[in-house]
């Protein structure tokens, strides 16, 4: 089951910055690409390392452990050492908040 979770104020993440958040137990980072927001994943695909620490460039972003580059918008993985793309979330903004679209695990 998804479900839409507010993880960010718009107004908090600058143009070509990003936030990390924790969204109902999933690390993400937000990041803000020309005025549009895009959610993914904030652990490096290839080794552990936060995203939302590494460097920024239009529509990319570096690790900042290994300097592999993944698309934000896509999450595709763009260069080695990362092959595995990103999860990304689907974003929308309302009322200056950004929310994610995250799956939550239900406990049976």
């Amino acid at each position: 089951m998804t479900q839409w979770i507010k993880v960010a104020r718009a107004e908090d993440i600058e143009e070509g910055d990003v936030q990390r958040c924790d969204a109902a137990g999933t690390c993400i980072a937000v990041f803000n690409v020309g005025g549009t927001f895009h959610a993914t994943s904030d652990i490096c695909t290839h080794a552990y390392a936060h995203l939302s620490d590494g460097y920024i460039d239009g529509e990319t972003v570096e690790c900042p452990l290994h300097q592999g580059l993944f698309h934000i918008p896509t999450g595709r993985a763009m260069s080695p050492p990362v092959t595995e793309n990103l999860k990304t979330f689907a974003t929308r903004l309302e009322n200056g908040n950004v929310f994610a679209e995250i799956e939550i695990k239900e406990d049976r």
